[in-house]
């Protein structure tokens, strides 16, 4: 979530910083990246067979921080409908989460991970501190819940971290999670080239220092065709991941089988409450609009045949106040 931010700095850095770039390549980390062996290949009606049905994982979302953002961004004003409501660009308040599941079995899961401690205590020794710090906003950033808080208040260290998808909004808190915990993503994200990527490849390197080789996720082709990918991510039932492409190559979604019923993890898929309500896809924070469009489709096409689930965004409550005028 870069782009509208302070273009004057970006503009002298890029500058500076495009031929070493561009000798380097422009993928999203040079950390080592593996085939991961997380999950099993299922299929759409496998997984929607026993959608309604009471599972038995729990899920904690924890507003780890507020920040806000470009709001052409997190919507495409470019649609009909934002054109028709006429909604402008300008900052519009988001949220970081962090999404604690609980496995009877396979323990605590975390699906992204907020802000690291060092980001409210000790700024000048954040992950993302200086130049990047004062060109992404963080001024503007509210830290509530660190993942080392978050940690100790679970009791145990994380079983692994699901990542929906490899944004540095993402990972910020990367860092609190102990080192031999792995880290899943889903396929080709962490190759993507783009700008976002050139900036931010630093930050995402130094989240992941120290740990072992990201684990691409590998959301297996869908046999009845309605997903790109999907994977049965603890060969139970209880939760499935989803390739929904678009915001980047290997953005995942997860839907996961509680005792209230099903919710809905969607990532970036969908930014926002007024996206989600009035079926806007993500702005130019996606890398491919058209692919972008197309997951949110398909995810709400989930849930009109799933009514009762929870649907928890990427980065709004789903009931949060319209304040996108």
């Amino acid at each position: 979530m870069l782009k509208g931010m302070n273009t004057t700095l970006l503009h002298g850095i890029l500058a500076a910083t495009l031929s070493l770039t561009l000798a380097s390549g422009c993928s999203a980390t040079t950390h080592p990246v593996a085939p991961g062996t997380l999950g099993v290949p299922t299929r759409d009606a496998a997984m929607e067979s026993v959608l309604d049905e009471k599972g038995t994982v729990t899920v904690d979302t924890v507003v780890s921080a507020e920040w806000e953002v470009d709001r052409s961004g997190l919507i495409d004003l470019t649609s009909d409908k934002a054109k028709a409501a006429h909604l402008v660009d300008g900052p519009e308040p988001i949220q970081l989460y962090i999404h604690a599941l609980h496995h009877p079995t396979r323990g605590t899961w975390l699906v992204d991970t907020g802000v690291e401690r060092a980001l409210a205590q000790s700024p000048s020794n954040a992950v993302i501190h200086g130049w990047r710090s004062v060109f992404a906003n963080l001024d503007k950033l509210v830290v509530y819940t660190d993942m080392a808080t978050l940690l100790a208040r679970e009791g145990e260290a994380p079983q692994g971290v699901l990542l929906t998808h490899l944004h540095f909004d993402h990972v910020l808190g990367m860092r609190d999670v102990p080192a031999n915990v792995p880290v899943y993503v889903g396929r080709g994200d962490a190759e993507e080239s783009s700008m976002q990527n050139m900036l931010m490849r630093e930050i995402y390197d130094g989240t992941l220092a120290g740990k072992g080789p990201l684990q691409e996720l590998g959301a297996s082709p869908d046999p009845d065709g309605v997903w790109d990918g999907i994977t049965d991510v603890f060969g139970d039932s209880m939760v499935f991941a989803l390739s929904v492409p678009g915001h980047t190559k290997g953005s995942t979604a997860f839907v996961v089988r509680t005792p209230n019923g099903p919710v809905l993890l969607t990532g970036d898929a969908c930014h926002s409450a007024w996206g989600w309500e009035n079926g806007v896809a993500p702005g130019t924070f996606s890398e491919d609009l058209a692919k972008s469009k197309d997951s949110l489709v398909r995810l709400q096409a989930l849930v009109a045949r799933h009514p009762n689930m929870d649907v928890r965004l990427g980065h709004q409550s789903k009931t949060m106040k319209n304040r996108t005028r």
